[in-house]
């Protein structure tokens, strides 16, 4: 399969969550990069959605995206971003800041939801 991305991509591990027309879903997002990221998740999404979600930041604050569904199997399903504002396109380039200087060998970044 080509790999169409015009940016690189790193391993994270944050939680989201994503809402469909029936029901909000739990997600994982295990790669991002300033075009999109994968969110492992079960859930029924169609080629060309517009899915929005909101990711939990290691800082604890929220980030909301919304992307179009570019690929999706039985475990999850990638998505291109559109439409970012500037706080969006700033809170994830500081994200991938962080991941990147991790470096390769580090555990990805996480950010975890805490049952109350």
């Amino acid at each position: 399969m080509d790999d169409r991305r015009n940016a690189p991509r790193l391993s994270v591990s944050l939680n989201a969550m994503w809402d469909s027309s029936t029901d909000a879903h739990s997600a994982r997002i295990t790669d991002l990069s300033e075009g999109g990221c994968y969110l492992d998740s079960v859930g029924e999404v169609r080629h060309g959605e517009i899915v929005g979600f909101r990711v939990l930041l290691p800082d604890e604050d929220w980030l909301y995206l919304e992307g179009e569904v570019r690929h999706h199997g039985s475990n999850g399903f990638g998505v291109q971003f559109v439409d970012l504002n500037e706080e969006q396109t700033e809170k994830l380039r500081w994200l991938l800041r962080i991941a990147n200087e991790a470096g390769p060998d580090a555990e990805p970044i996480s950010a975890d939801l805490v049952e109350e």
